[in-house]
């Protein structure tokens, strides 16, 4: 289980990375571009990351909880977007985001935990 949450992280990190790392924040200043940018490469590095702890879950402890806790934090930060500036439209793509960051952390460290 924790596996199969880990390669769903990695493939959701990996490509949402990938994608604003290329598209950017078209509307909006350089450097807030920049910062943007910088947090698309953080986020596909986190994929990777994500990637080799779902490869080697049998070796992997504390790592796997700290990757669920950034998660968890993706989704707080999502939440707190929410509550200052509102829900972007369609509102169903990014709640379709914001459940998965808040459901699969908690499934990863109670999964993780189990195991141990």
């Amino acid at each position: 289980m924790v596996r199969v949450c880990l390669f769903l992280v990695a493939a959701i990190a990996m490509s949402g990375g990938a994608l604003q790392f290329f598209r950017g924040q078209p509307d909006t200043s350089p450097s807030l571009d920049n910062v943007h940018r910088f947090m698309a490469g953080v986020y596909f590095s986190t994929g990777l990351i994500s990637l080799w702890a779902a490869i080697t879950i049998r070796q992997q402890g504390t790592l796997v909880y700290l990757l669920a806790l950034g998660v968890l934090l993706a989704g707080a930060g999502r939440l707190v977007s929410i509550s200052r500036v509102g829900l972007p439209k369609p509102a169903a793509v990014w709640l379709g985001y914001l459940v998965p960051e808040l459901v699969l952390p908690l499934v990863i460290a109670v999964a993780h935990y189990a195991s141990h």
